[in-house]
C-alpha cells in the first residue's frame, strides 16, 4: 500500500472486528468525511451485523473520501481486490458516477455489488432561516437569476445530488442545465455545514444525511422526493404536491472486492440479508427516514445494470454527458 493509502486509511479507524467462523478483521469503508451518507451505511449496517451476532466484534469503518467515491473504487479495485475481509458502502450516487464514467475508466463489473437494504429519500434543504419558505421559491429563484443560488451536494458534479436539482429545475420549465451552480463536496455533512455557514444557499441530498441537523434546528427541508410524505417526517412535504414531479430515492448498500472467493461474497450476503430482515434494521429505517428496499445479491445485480443504462440516458438528455 502506497503512503498516499496509508495517509488516507488512517482518518478515521474506530475498531476491529472478525466474521464469524472467520480469523480475519472485518472493515467497512465508507467513501466519504464522518456525516454523511456512505458514512451513516458503513456505521448502521456494521452495528447490527454485530449487534444481531453475523460478526463477533463490531465492524471497523475506515473513512476514505476523494472523487465523489472515487478514491475508495480505485483502492479496492488496485489494492485489495481480493481482500475478502472488506465492504464498502454504495448508493446511487455510485451508480450515477460509474455511470458517467467519472471514476477514471473504472467500471461498475470492477468490483462485486452485494446488495442494497433501504432506500434514501432525496430532499432539498435550506437554513432555517433561509429566505425561501417553499421549494418553488427556491426553484422560482435559480430559474429568475442562476447566479443566485448555488446548490451544494456530498455527490461530485453531475452526481446522483446533482441530477436531483437539474430534474427538479427541468419540472418547472428550466432547461439551461450547465448554468446551474452546483459545488459537489465529500460528503452530506460538508453540504449542510456550507448552508448553514451561508456560503451555499441550498443543499440536495437525502434525509438521512439531515436528521441530525434537523433536530438541532439549524435546517428546513423545503421537499422530499418520494411520493408520498416519509413516515416520522410527516410535516415535510413532497416535490409532488408542491407541483414538481420528481421522485429520487437513494438506495443504500454495499459492494465487495471483485477477486474474493465466492464463499465470502454467500458469507456477506447472508449477513445482509439478515441485517434487512432485523427488527433493528427496521428500528434504524424509521428513525432516519429510509423506505425498505431489500434487493441482495444477483438480483441487486440485475437490478444495478438497468440502473446505470438509465442514468447514462438521462445524463445525455440534460447534457451532463454527451
Amino acid at each position: 500500500m502506497t503512503s498516499r493509502f496509508t495517509r488516507t486509511l488512517a482518518v478515521a479507524i474506530l475498531s476491529s472486528t472478525a466474521m464469524v467462523g472467520s480469523a480475519f478483521a472485518a472493515e467497512c469503508i465508507a467513501p466519504a468525511n464522518p456525516g454523511g451518507g456512505w458514512d451513516f451505511t458503513c456505521r448502521s449496517i456494521g452495528k447490527i451485523m454485530h449487534d444481531i451476532g453475523v460478526v463477533d466484534k463490531p465492524v471497523q469503518v475506515t473513512n476514505m473520501s476523494g472523487g465523489g467515491g472515487g478514491l475508495a473504487f480505485s483502492h479496492v479495485v488496485n489494492e485489495r481486490n481480493d481482500d475478502g475481509e472488506l465492504i464498502v458502502a454504495a448508493s446511487s450516487a455510485t451508480a450515477t458516477r460509474l455511470a458517467q464514467n467519472a471514476y477514471g475508466g473504472m467500471t461498475a463489473d470492477q468490483v462485486s455489488f452485494l446488495g442494497a437494504i433501504g432506500a434514501d429519500p432525496g430532499v432539498l434543504v435550506v437554513a432555517a432561516d433561509s429566505e425561501f419558505a417553499n421549494l418553488n421559491d427556491l426553484l422560482d429563484a435559480a430559474k429568475s437569476d442562476p447566479s443566485s443560488v448555488t446548490f451544494a451536494g456530498g455527490s461530485a458534479t453531475g452526481g446522483f445530488d446533482h441530477l436531483k436539482v437539474l430534474m427538479a429545475l427541468r419540472e418547472v420549465g428550466f432547461t439551461d442545465v450547465r448554468s446551474v451552480k452546483y459545488v459537489g463536496l465529500d460528503g452530506g455533512g460538508d453540504a449542510l455545514t456550507s448552508v448553514i455557514g451561508g456560503h451555499t444557499q441550498a443543499m440536495t441530498g437525502d434525509i438521512s444525511e439531515v436528521v441530525g441537523f434537523l433536530k438541532s434546528g439549524d435546517v428546513r427541508v423545503v421537499a422530499v422526493f418520494t411520493e408520498n410524505r416519509i413516515p416520522g417526517f410527516d410535516d415535510i412535504p413532497t416535490a409532488m404536491e408542491q407541483g414538481v414531479n420528481v421522485v429520487a430515492v437513494n438506495w443504500r448498500g454495499l459492494y465487495v472486492p471483485k477477486g474474493i472467493s465466492q464463499a465470502d461474497y454467500d458469507r456477506w450476503s447472508d449477513a445482509l440479508a439478515q441485517v434487512a430482515a432485523s427488527d433493528e434494521w427496521a428500528e434504524t429505517m424509521a428513525a432516519n427516514g429510509l423506505a425498505p428496499f431489500t434487493k441482495v445479491g444477483a438480483e441487486f445485480q440485475d437490478y444495478l445494470a438497468g440502473v446505470i443504462n438509465d442514468v447514462q440516458m438521462l445524463s445525455r438528455e440534460i447534457g451532463v454527458i454527451q
